[in-house]
């Protein structure tokens, strides 16, 4: 099994606790309000995972829906809720082909969810595609469609981490028309030793490496976000 899969599968609690403490500066949430506002908004936020995007978003939304495949994540998710207070809905389902009727949304988000297939499926533009076709039945005109992906942790310069990936943010940019902001979402952990402890089961052993090296108690992260306006569409 692919190991982002295991971990989503398995590691759902630990994966929730590492991103916890992502993005300290809180620019998401900045990057949201210039480009992309939720508040009294129907928001459907795809691959919630464990709740990241709705945390943020939820107290605003008019409603907001996560969706995510892997039921441990929901599950976790589910617990995030609780301890919040505050309301979301949650649907276990594949995001490229969902139970929603047309126009179901004023903003739909997808976060650090979408690349996956780029690495998962020979044929990920169809796969993508896919998912991204989706997006538009599902948003009404004049919505909007937010994608966020890594650009990189542990790097001091933006850049997508792997060629496949590249090829995928320029697909978006060229094909599909959305237009890319970069943004840093570090990590502040309580010391180096946490910072080793809470991340290299995602991001593996080089990065723990690098993080004692560098003595990183904040870890430096850059985050690209791709949004389009659907209010061109004819």
């Amino acid at each position: 099994m692919d190991h982002f899969r295991t971990i989503y599968s398995s590691r759902a609690a630990e994966y929730h606790r590492m991103i916890a403490v992502e993005d300290v500066e809180g620019n998401i949430a900045r990057i949201f309000r210039q480009h992309a506002p939720w508040a009294g908004r129907r928001v459907l936020d795809l691959g919630t995972g464990t709740g990241r995007l709705p945390l943020l978003l939820a107290a605003e939304a008019r409603c907001l829906l996560g969706v995510d495949l892997h039921f441990p994540m929901l599950r976790e998710n589910k617990n995030q809720r609780a301890r919040s207070h505050l309301r979301w809905d949650l649907l276990c389902a594949d995001m490229r082909c969902l139970p929603l009727p047309s126009g179901w949304a004023e903003l739909t988000t997808a976060g650090w969810a979408i690349g996956h297939l780029r690495g998962w499926y020979p044929d990920w533009q169809h796969q993508i595609g896919r998912v991204l076709s989706e997006m538009h039945r599902l948003t009404v005109p004049g919505g909007r469609l937010v994608i966020l992906e890594t650009l990189g942790t542990g790097s001091l310069e933006p850049a997508p981490p792997a060629p496949g990936l590249a090829e995928y943010y320029a697909w978006l940019e060229q094909e599909w028309g959305f237009t890319r902001h970069t943004i840093r979402t570090d990590y502040q952990f309580n010391s180096v030793e946490q910072a080793v402890a809470h991340t290299e089961f995602f991001f593996g052993p080089g990065l723990a490496a690098q993080i004692r090296a560098r003595n990183w108690s904040r870890l430096p992260e850059w985050t690209g976000v791709w949004i389009k306006s659907l209010e061109s569409e004819r």
